[in-house]
């Protein structure tokens, strides 16, 4: 599974487009949350399914684009993680409340690097098995931060509380008692989607009408898909600055909600 030859449109496309559904959610979450415009915004559940979209989309697509960038998926594991640090550092000097504590740029940083002594291993499991067996995998531990494993009116395994007292647990789904950050995706269970998109890209590769499919996008947004870990780091700065703007000139007052 070495690189393919060329980029495909699609998958940039699709970054892209979670980008933009990223920078716009970004934007109302300032508005309605930190400057307090409206502070039920956030616990809509129009919002919520919003939010994990986008979020499903970042994690299924580094997984899936995973396999082209073997040779350099040390380089970018290393490099996410530092950007993720910056992220962290910066919003708990200017943000304090809305700190980011392993955030997706961390968790997607770890599990590029997890997956290279994982994919030995993985390579070996049928791709349909895997991608089910992951995806199962990751419905069982979604709760894993709230105490227990479990499917909803299926079963449910409480996890022993000394799990939550070891603070270093925290990236792996394990958050202390206290424990806030307003961006956290914890290693369990977001691996098991990033898996997910691994597996994908493995039945991908054997349907070459896919393939050819792929290699359409719409220019705008696959462009947006290309760059996208700078836009990351750029578009928050620049929504709290339109925020601030708007907020003197008295328009965020004035917002319907």
């Amino acid at each position: 599974m070495g690189e393919r030859a060329g980029r495909y449109a699609l998958i940039d496309t699709i970054r892209g487009l979670a980008i933009v559904n990223m920078v716009a959610f970004h934007f109302l979450y300032d508005v309605f949350m930190v400057y307090a415009v409206d502070p039920s915004w956030y616990a809509r559940p129009a919002v919520h399914v919003w939010q994990q979209a986008i979020c499903w989309t970042f994690i299924l697509v580094s997984g899936f684009v995973w396999p082209w960038g073997s040779r350099g998926n040390l380089g970018r594991g290393v490099m996410l993680n530092v950007c993720g640090l910056v992220i962290s550092g910066v919003t708990c000097l200017v943000m304090p409340s809305e700190a980011v504590w392993f955030g997706i740029l961390n968790f997607i940083g770890c599990a590029v690097l997890l997956m290279i002594p994982l994919e030995r291993a993985l390579r070996r499991v049928p791709a349909a098995i895997g991608l089910v067996g992951s995806f199962a995998l990751f419905e069982v531990f979604r709760d894993v931060q709230l105490g227990y494993l479990g499917i909803d009116g299926l079963f449910r395994l409480d996890l022993p509380s000394w799990l939550y007292d070891c603070r270093v647990l925290t990236p792996f789904g394990f958050p202390f008692d206290g424990f806030s950050s307003s961006d956290y995706f914890p290693i369990l269970p977001w691996l098991f989607l990033y898996m997910c998109g691994y597996f994908l890209n493995r039945i991908f590769a054997r349907i070459a009408v896919a393939q050819r499919a792929a290699r359409h996008g719409i220019a705008p947004l696959s462009a947006i898909g290309r760059h996208g870990i700078w836009i990351y780091l750029a578009h928050q700065p620049v929504c709290m600055l339109a925020c601030m703007a708007l907020a003197q000139a008295g328009l965020l007052a004035a917002l319907p909600v």
